[in-house]
């Protein structure tokens, strides 16, 4: 099966040379520093006109591995809580990606809650998003996404110690991408401390007091849970910091601060 783009000519170029400009634009705005090997990242989703500059300011940062896992929030509400798009290919205007079939199944039997699921990835673009930026410095590479709707800690744990564990038994060189963006649709000055108290938690590499304070303070960070799968797949593949690579909002785009969305791009090493 080959999953078509859904958000191709909606949240970045739709055409191959249109989208290698767009990228590339943003790459050479990025800063010029040694690659890294990290374990992680976190990554925003939305248009690229918006939070591509952070998504390039992470990738730029880092050397694209073998095996990228990608995992993204559900926001249609389509499929079940945990679901794997298991095989086939991944077409963006820039190619076609092959699933790391291997990989996603191992993943799957350590951690029975995940399903293998085509509706939950048909419309949902926080995964789709990423793959071009990764096309763009590499082609040869293999992906296993995820999309992950809110269920407990102990669940997100269990994933998280499954993708890890996976990983190692393979010997994959691989790297975990968490789709996420911050704060929606408030006033630059509260979005702006509301994304602050969630990064804090993502530099401790805190897992349970991310989820917590998302929760408890109404912080809509849609992507905490994908967030919180990364901290303990991370930890357990042996991370031991995050580092903040750029925060932006859309108003630093815009120009409108009275309504904004937090971007925040880190790595996880």
């Amino acid at each position: 099966m080959k999953r078509s783009p859904y958000v191709a000519g909606q949240f970045y170029s739709a055409s191959e040379n249109s989208l290698k400009q767009e990228i590339g634009h943003l790459f050479a705005n990025a800063a010029k520093v040694k690659k890294q090997e990290v374990k992680a990242v976190v990554s925003p989703h939305a248009g690229y006109m918006y939070s591509g500059q952070v998504a390039a300011d992470v990738f730029s940062l880092i050397n694209v591995p073998d095996t990228i896992i990608i995992i993204g929030p559900n926001h249609t509400g389509l499929g079940p809580a945990f679901s794997v798009f298991k095989q086939g290919l991944w077409h963006t205007p820039l190619g076609d990606v092959e699933i790391d079939e291997e990989l996603a199944a191992l993943i799957m039997k350590k951690c029975p809650l995940l399903q293998e699921d085509i509706k939950a990835h048909a419309y949902e673009h926080s995964v789709e998003v990423q793959i071009p930026f990764m096309q763009y410095l590499r082609q040869d590479f293999k992906i296993v996404p995820m999309v992950l709707s809110r269920y407990n800690l102990p669940a997100y744990r269990e994933l998280g110690k499954a993708i890890a564990s996976a990983i190692k038994e393979l010997k994959r060189n691989a790297l975990i991408v968490a789709s996420s963006d911050m704060t929606h649709h408030e006033e630059r000055i509260h979005a702006e401390k509301k994304d602050k108290i969630a990064i804090e938690e993502i530099l401790k590499l805190n897992e349970e007091m991310l989820v917590e304070k998302v929760e408890n303070l109404d912080i809509s960070m849609c992507g905490y849970i994908p967030t919180a799968v990364t901290i303990v797949a991370a930890k357990e593949l042996g991370a031991k910091q995050a580092v903040l690579a750029k925060y932006l909002t859309s108003g630093d785009v815009t120009g409108d601060y009275d309504s904004v969305v937090g971007y925040a791009g880190l790595i996880i090493k």
